[in-house]
């Protein structure tokens, strides 16, 4: 079987985190659309496999949580009318949690705004923490059973509740950004939050993070992901890159360092190699066979 060496693997690993495309990675690399696709599938298999074996056990002190948007094929309310739409066509919605001090991502979810996903969320985060942590998210109310059945009185619980104003009718122009914020509310929920630390700033800032680096979220482009398999493979192989690899520039070191997670710096061959050991072992090739020529 023909493989592409490390060092070109590692290349369009860091080429894909960095958002370019695909087709450009081809273009520039002389390599085929569909051997990379193959090989993002690859890395964000690693990647799943990565985060949940090595972010676990994370003393933390405060976590805040949010999620964000994007599509896949087309958005919700074009699916109807979409021709042959995929499974998972529509919305998309990413949960993440992230730890304030060490910007450590410590859980993530894909799925849609439900309930149903909120809940997936804070089990999953409460199975990774080795403490009790002061958790803020914002007003969706979807947080509340949540948080309830997952830590249940073993969490300091605050959310930090935006108040939009309206904003100003424009005839015949569309709203591209979201209404002004006239005023935040910070709410206890359950056990002591400090009211100084019920923020969404981190996690909202990561927000950010994720939409310059995945060109996938990128608006009014046609950027956005095309299968839902590989959106989450993207995000997979984001956060692994993120947490591990990426130096911080606050904080000078990796998030993972800063937690604890990790003593040491990765890069993306850890990740190449991880793919490799997974990797399903090759074939043996049977005797040659010469072709035979076609009777007339």
């Amino acid at each position: 079987m023909n493989r592409l060496s490390v060092a070109k693997r590692t290349q369009i690993l860091h080429m894909l985190v960095e958002g370019a495309s695909m087709r450009s990675i081809g273009r520039v690399l002389n390599v085929d659309p569909n051997t990379i696709d193959t090989l993002l599938k690859s890395a964000g298999a690693a990647s799943q496999a990565i985060h949940d074996q090595e972010v676990r056990n994370i003393t933390a002190t405060r976590v805040q949580c949010d999620e964000i948007w994007s599509f896949c094929y087309a958005k919700q309310k074009n699916v109807p009318f979409a021709k042959n739409p995929p499974l998972g066509a529509g919305d998309v919605w990413t949960w993440t949690a992230i730890e304030a001090q060490s910007k450590l991502l410590i859980s993530w979810f894909v799925g849609d705004r439900s309930a149903i996903s909120a809940g997936l969320l804070m089990e999953d985060l409460k199975s990774r923490l080795a403490n009790r942590v002061q958790l803020t998210t914002d007003g969706h109310s979807a947080y509340l059973e949540a948080v309830e059945d997952a830590f249940g009185a073993d969490i300091d619980f605050g959310q930090l509740v935006k108040i939009y104003g309206e904003a100003p009718a424009v005839p015949g122009q569309a709203r591209y950004s979201p209404a002004q914020i006239v005023a935040a509310e910070r709410k206890r929920i359950e056990g002591t939050p400090d009211p100084a630390h019920i923020s969404t700033s981190m996690v909202e800032r990561h927000n950010l993070t994720i939409r310059m680096a995945l060109r996938r979220f990128t608006r009014l482009t046609n950027a956005f992901s095309k299968r839902i398999e590989n959106h989450i493979h993207a995000l997979a192989l984001h956060f692994v890159h993120y947490n591990f690899i990426r130096i911080h520039q606050t904080l000078k070191v990796t998030p993972a360092m800063a937690a604890g997670v990790s003593k040491t710096l990765w890069s993306f061959e850890d990740i190449v190699n991880r793919m490799d050991a997974m990797a399903p072992p090759a074939k043996p090739r049977g005797p040659y066979k010469p072709r035979q020529p076609k009777t007339p």
